[in-house]
């Protein structure tokens, strides 16, 4: 095995010197080498100067008191085997421990013993005849080489040990290499997503302390890492609490944050509305998939969640105190009732099990639902910091009210449902009697806006905490010229603007009845006219008593009379002359006969004008 130590000498024999420090200008500094003289001669010196001159005087006694007790230990061990002995007479267990010991050393002297005598008889018989007995002569005597096969195989062991030895040591070198290298670029990357983070204009808030850490006094109180705050600023504590996520550290996840709360949950609407044939509508809001592969793209996707189960949890506090709407609420489901046959849907859904999208189905209208409970949640937000910030310092009396009510989330949506079927219902019953108008040729128009102003006025109405509401007008116009104009207000009011006062209705069969009454009114008028200008020669008087149309000229009376039923328009005509009422003088009008209603009164009269 490859011994990883560093190196005393280089290949000349010469020793390395200790690199101690490197100067910013280059410069190496190395660790002085030490003579070995003058260190003990230091050493000695130091004994002298710490300990006195007199020390070796001073510890004689013990010295010598150190060795007498040495000798003593020694000498005891000898002196018992005597005493022992003395004792009585040997046993066969020591007889044989005896024997096992000394036997290995009598065998070991027979050998040299023997070693002996065999090296002189060698050495007696190689001597010449002539040389003396005491000269000696030495032979050296090498041993071998090895056959070529086996020197081979010997530097093949050498060599595989070597080899695999700075194997393992390249591994190992390799594998702290790359770890160092995986190290430097996550702390790279880490620092540069901080960056990015906090040029979007993210939240960058200190993390807890580890478990564990000192927090006494005098203790390090200082953060060491830094955590991502995605949630509104005004939010309540619990979901700011839980909007927070960090950038991996050591470990390598798939997504570039880790968020530790996230519960990856929706917040689902859809509204179902029965339509006037019968069949179920339906509308969802879209739920478009989210880019999480760049930073920017997580931390939005995560704060829209948050987000929509921050509404949620609004929406649930108040589906309990609608006074307009009945609703049922659950965990994760809020059904309300929001209108005649319209039913409101809230539903929180995990990310990976949404519904598919329906292409048949409308998303426009829970779109703007969805959009509008996160500018009212911004509202909410906006008053509750403008109260936070405006009463810092202002001393409040217990129990006094507050100057203004905090902003709804709920109510406001119910409101736009509710004011939609209002609206529906109002444009359905104008437009059956324009369809009146129309069938007895009568020349009307509408015009129906049920939210009146800009888009951007609506924006400010659902953003500003105030007392207005949503509004359109309705102007039907009869014959190009009488008008009836009506506002309406969410979530159901109704104001008729007419010329001879301002009403304010409060149920369909009331609008019903106006209309009819401004229908019949005006072409009461417009008859009139007609007989005025065809009994001028005669010298006839027309005009209006109640509910009919009156024309008086010598020997004749003539009434017309107007009545709207079952979205149609009927006219009746009595003529009165000198005999009195006689049958067959009642003539009824009605949209069978094909003919302009004014034509046919116009006929009715000149009818009557050539009779006696």
């Amino acid at each position: 095995m490859l011994k990883l130590e560093p190196p005393y000498k280089d290949d000349a024999g010469n020793r390395l010197p200790v690199l101690l420090d490197i100067a910013p200008d280059g410069t190496r500094a190395y660790e002085p080498e030490v003579d070995p003289q003058k260190s003990l001669a230091e050493r000695l010196r130091r004994v002298f100067a710490e300990r006195g001159v007199d020390f070796f005087e001073r510890n004689n006694g013990h010295i010598a008191a150190l060795a007498a007790a040495d000798e003593e230990q020694d000498s005891a061990p000898d002196a018992e085997p005597t005493s022992d002995a003395a004792a009585g007479p040997m046993t066969p267990d020591d007889l044989y421990k005896m024997r096992v010991e000394v036997l290995p050393q009598l065998f070991t002297a027979l050998g040299e013993m023997t070693h002996a005598k065999e090296l002189l008889t060698v050495l007696l018989s190689s001597a010449p005849p002539l040389a003396s007995a005491s000269t000696i002569s030495a032979t050296t005597v090498t041993k071998p080489p090895p056959i070529v096969s086996v020197q081979a195989f010997n530097a093949q062991l050498t060599i595989g040990g070597k080899d695999e030895a700075l194997r393992k040591a390249a591994s190992v070198f390799r594998s702290a290499a790359e770890s160092m290298e995986r190290g430097r670029i996550r702390g790279e990357r880490y620092w540069v997503d901080a960056l990015k983070i906090r040029r979007a204009n993210w939240g960058l808030i200190p993390a807890p302390l580890p478990f564990g850490s000192a927090t006494g006094k005098g203790a390090d109180k200082t953060s060491k890492d830094f955590l991502i705050s995605y949630g509104l600023e005004e939010s309540s504590p619990i979901f700011r609490r839980r909007a927070v996520g960090r950038m991996p550290t050591y470990e390598s996840p798939s997504e570039p944050l880790v968020f530790p709360y996230r519960q990856n949950m929706r917040l689902f609407i859809s509204v179902s509305k029965v339509s006037d044939a019968g069949k179920q509508v339906q509308s969802q809001n879209t739920m478009p998939a989210a880019d999480v592969s760049s930073l920017d793209g997580a931390l939005r996707a995560a704060q829209q969640e948050i987000v929509e189960q921050e509404i949620f949890s609004l929406l649930v506090k108040e589906a309990g105190s609608l006074p307009t709407a009945s609703a049922r609420v659950s965990e994760r489901l809020i059904v309300i009732g929001a209108a005649q046959a319209v039913e409101l849907k809230f539903e929180l859904l995990d990310a990976d099990s949404l519904p598919a999208e329906a292409p048949a189905v409308s998303h426009a209208k829970c779109d703007f639902i969805y959009y509008a409970l996160q500018a009212l949640l911004l509202r909410m937000h906006g008053y509750v910091k403008r109260q936070r910030l405006g009463t810092a310092g202002i001393f409040r009396v217990p129990g006094a009210a507050e100057a203004s009510q905090p902003p709804l989330l709920l109510r406001p949506v119910i409101d736009l449902l509710q004011y939609e079927v209002f609206c529906g219902r109002i444009k359905a019953e104008i437009h059956a009697m324009l369809g009146a108008l129309t069938a007895v040729g009568i020349p009307s128009t509408l015009r129906f806006e049920p939210i009146g102003g800009t888009g951007f006025g609506l924006v400010d109405l659902i953003d500003k905490n105030d007392d207005k509401a949503i509004g359109g007008e309705a102007v039907l116009r009869i014959d190009n010229r009488h008008t009836v104009r009506l506002t309406f207000r969410s979530p159901s009011s109704l104001t008729a603007h007419l010329s001879q006062a301002t009403l304010t209705i409060s149920s369909i069969t009331q609008l019903r009845q106006l209309l009819g009454d401004e229908v019949e009114r005006c072409l009461l008028q417009r008859i009139c006219e007609v007989g005025s200008e065809l009994c001028e020669e005669v010298g006839g008087t027309w005009f209006i008593d109640l509910s009919r149309c009156v024309g008086r000229w010598e020997g004749c009376v003539l009434n017309f009379r107007i009545f709207v039923k079952d979205s149609a328009i009927h006219c009746a005509a009595f003529r009165l002359g000198k005999s009195g009422l006689k049958q067959g003088d009642a003539l009824t009008y009605s949209t069978q006969l094909n003919v302009p209603l004014l034509a046919w009164a116009e006929g009715t009269i000149r009818t009557a004008l050539m009779e006696p």
